[in-house]
């Protein structure tokens, strides 16, 4: 009877959810804790149900190359997201490799966004070409916009700018960083400044260092004033050193300070007034800017010198007695950017004070072959018996020996990134007058986390076979003007698993050598290669036996189509297929 009673209770119970639809909010659940775009991308293959939810909960996008899929592909799938990093040209581009012209114009995306995508907040774009009409699209269509960074990017003017001030009420960064703006008549400027709300706003990071235009300071100083949690501001050289005195006063929580000019301008400061507002900027941690120095107002930044981890001196041919004072003050210092005008003895200053530096670029004031460098090995040994943190180097420089690079190979085994870059062709070791080989093959060896790699000088396939051997985590790797034959290319993609971005350069790499990379091409994100000896018959049999690899050659004005020698060679995967907006001079085989 009990029993009976007990099956009828049961029968009142409503049945339990149905199973795929609670492993569904399980794994949902789950999936929010995979912040690796890796560990998503691995997830979304076991099977459709995780494939599914992994593109319902993925809220931010990582788009390497803008040809690798169609945006509306990419948006319809993840739907949700709130921040997209997007990349266009190669970043050969940079070093004028690209021809005018060529492509990654962000129109298609714009129009794919604007109406999909109403939850993105954070949108970073590098090295694509953004026109007004993109940004004013952008800031009319989606609500709740508010983070804009613009690296190496094009095509735009202060009308785009404006468009994005005004309509974007919760804008919280706009950082503009090394653009290429439009060229705009006199009476075509527009006063993007004063566009802000006239309210409080919720700007945390204003960047325009790359603007060569002037800005309306009164416009600029009234947005500083009214926001509050502005903490990153970075000027450009037409504001003056008195006038960036007025906006520290105006906000001295700031924490990152790109200074501008730093020079008076044609007006008169007095450096204790400086002084005192870099005193009364007890947060900052970052300098950089210094464009147009006047070396009479250094000591004014004295003040912050000990709270400082990051400097940038690359804008300025900064001396080393200008330097010393200030870096023998800066022993917390984790980043730090120069010019080669500090000289080897301003490393060695660098070196005997910033114990905790891990990440070190030293620039060419004149960066050509046949110029005068000023630091040399010296100074690399010095920063590697120093630094022993040192996590990340770019070294110009003109003279190198093998014995230094070994020695930081053995003193700096943290490193990650390591980027020598000799300038002038084939040049060996100053002393010995041997290839650069050892000292290469040290770095590969001893640096087990090394994953971004950069090469130059006199190098020998030898080089390539110790990248091939030792460089298993390596997945991006430069190469200019080096190697013996297509035995050192086939090293380097027979041997690094992990590869995903090679990048070469006037060396003597030919068909035989890129061949040799049809089995892993698949799981690259691109291969790029100029004035190398490839033929046109040689990346067409890529091009046969890899049918969803898009094999770009390209010209510098028109394409010669008669002509067997490639100039430049650009390969990627794509779920697209080849691209619609090729220009003449551009053959997608």
């Amino acid at each position: 009877m009990a029993e009976d009673e007990e099956e009828e209770g049961r029968g009142d119970t409503p049945p339990p959810p149905f199973s795929d639809q609670v492993l569904e909010n399980v794994l949902e659940n789950v999936l929010q804790f995979l912040s690796c775009r890796r560990d998503r991308n691995s997830a979304s293959l076991v099977c459709r149900s995780w494939y599914a939810a992994e593109s319902q909960t993925r809220h931010d996008l990582f788009v390497g190359n803008m040809y690798a899929v169609s945006p509306y592909r990419a948006i319809s799938r993840f739907r949700r997201v709130r921040a997209l990093v997007l990349k266009g040209k190669p970043r050969f581009a940079d070093f004028g490799l690209v021809p005018f012209g060529w492509g990654a114009g962000f129109a298609s995306w714009a129009n794919a966004i604007s109406p999909n995508c109403p939850s993105l907040e954070r949108l970073t774009l590098k090295r694509i070409t953004v026109s007004d009409a993109d940004l004013s699209l952008l800031a009319r269509s989606l609500p709740f916009f508010r983070d804009l960074t613009l690296l190496c990017c094009d095509g735009f003017g202060t009308l785009g700018l404006a468009a994005i001030a005004e309509n974007c009420k919760r804008l919280r960064v706009l950082d503009l960083i090394d653009n290429v703006l439009i060229d705009e008549e006199e009476e075509e400027l527009v006063d993007w400044v004063s566009r802000f709300p006239a309210s409080p706003t919720c700007l945390e990071s204003l960047a325009f260092e790359c603007i060569d235009v002037e800005v309306n300071f009164v416009a600029l100083e009234a947005l500083v004033a009214r926001s509050p949690s502005l903490r990153r501001l970075r000027v450009n050289q037409h504001v003056s050193i008195g006038q960036l005195r007025r906006l520290m006063a105006r906000a001295p929580q700031l924490t990152h300070l790109g200074t501008g000019a730093f020079g008076s301008g044609g007006g008169v400061l007095v450096v204790g007034d400086l002084e005192s507002a870099f005193a009364s900027s007890r947060s900052m941690v970052c300098l950089s800017g210094f464009r147009e120095l006047d070396p009479e107002y250094l000591p004014a930044i004295y003040p912050v010198c000990g709270n400082l981890t990051s400097i940038n001196f690359s804008y300025t041919d900064i001396s080393v007695e200008q330097l010393k004072p200030i870096i023998l003050q800066c022993h917390n210092l984790q980043t730090f950017w120069v010019l080669d005008t500090v000289r080897d003895e301003g490393l060695q200053a660098v070196a005997e004070t910033c114990k905790d530096l891990r990440e070190l670029r030293v620039f060419p004031l004149h960066p050509t072959e046949d110029s005068e460098g000023s630091v040399s090995d010296f100074g690399l040994i010095a920063i590697s018996k120093g630094c022993r943190k040192l996590e990340s180097i770019l070294y110009f420089c003109q003279r190198m020996t093998n014995a230094a690079v070994v020695t930081m190979s053995k003193n700096c085994p943290e490193l990650v990134v390591f980027r020598l870059c000799i300038m002038g062709r084939h040049r060996p070791d100053r002393i010995t007058r041997e290839a650069m080989d050892e000292g290469f093959g040290a770095i590969v060896m001893n640096c087990k986390k090394l994953t971004r790699l950069a090469v130059s000088g006199l190098l020998t396939d030898k080089a390539f076979e110790y990248i091939g051997k030792y460089g298993k985590s390596v997945r991006t790797l430069s190469v200019a003007f080096a190697g013996n034959s297509d035995l050192g290319l086939r090293y380097v993609l027979e041997g690094c698993p992990k590869l995903q971005k090679l990048e070469i350069r006037d060396s003597p790499f030919g068909d035989a050598g890129l061949l040799s990379g049809i089995h892993h091409f698949y799981n690259m994100r691109f291969l790029w290669m100029s004035s190398c000896r490839l033929t046109r018959s040689g990346c067409m049999e890529v091009a046969r036996r890899l049918p969803g690899l898009v094999v770009e050659v390209i010209g510098d004005r028109y394409l010669d189509e008669e002509n067997q020698a490639i100039e430049k060679l650009y390969m990627y995967r794509s779920l697209a297929g080849p691209r619609e907006d090729a220009p003449p001079f551009v053959k997608i085989l």
